[in-house]
C-alpha cells in the first residue's frame, strides 16, 4: 500500500477532546501535494495518527 502524505495547512478549530486526549478537529489539509481541503476528523495528541 502506498504513503498516504499529508500537511496540515490550517487548524480551524478544536471541536471536541476525549479523555484519551484524542480531539475531533476541522483542519485544512493538502493530501498527497494536491490542493488542500477542508478535512474533520479525530487526531491523536501531537498528531502521530489519525482517525477515519
Amino acid at each position: 500500500m502506498a504513503e498516504i502524505k499529508y500537511e496540515i495547512i490550517k487548524t480551524i478549530g478544536i471541536l471536541s477532546t476525549s479523555a484519551k486526549g484524542w480531539t475531533k478537529e476541522l483542519n485544512l489539509i493538502s493530501w498527497n501535494d494536491r490542493a488542500p481541503k477542508y478535512d474533520l476528523r479525530d487526531w491523536a495528541p501531537e498528531h502521530q495518527k489519525m482517525g477515519k
